[in-house]
């Protein structure tokens, strides 16, 4: 949290109170025998476009059409932006299959063909 952009993005504390429940979770899930998995998305993209708060909301943004592919990656290195319909995804992904188990982990896409269920599975089971 001390490199750029993070600094700006944790300025009200936001970035310390996420960090301060992911450490709750995976401490009460060591401490009482129970497995978690912490999914970190990128800024999310995509519809549905509900919150007139949000500039994305009002432009619709989205990832063109060759930005799909998805990369994952332990921890909290990647920076970018996650399509909600990836996220829905991984979390399927996650919640049925036995992937990323006891640990957390950052999802983004890049450019490159959305990848298949298959894929995407294999990416998880990688981590």
């Amino acid at each position: 949290r001390d490199s750029m952009p993070f600094p700006i993005l944790n300025a009200c504390g936001v970035l310390s109170a996420k960090k301060a429940g992911e450490d709750a979770v995976s401490g009460s899930a060591r401490d009482r025998g129970f497995s978690f998995t912490i999914i970190r998305p990128g800024q999310l993209f995509g519809g549905p476009y509900t919150n007139n708060y949000y500039l994305g909301t009002l432009f619709q943004l989205d990832k063109d059409a060759k930005t799909r592919d998805v990369q994952v990656g332990k921890g909290d290195e990647l920076l970018g932006d996650t399509l909600r319909s990836t996220l829905a995804e991984i979390t399927a992904q996650v919640c049925e299959g036995d992937f990323a188990r006891d640990m957390d982990f950052a999802v983004v896409n890049v450019r490159g063909e959305e990848p298949t269920g298959e894929q995407v599975q294999d990416r998880l089971a990688a981590l």
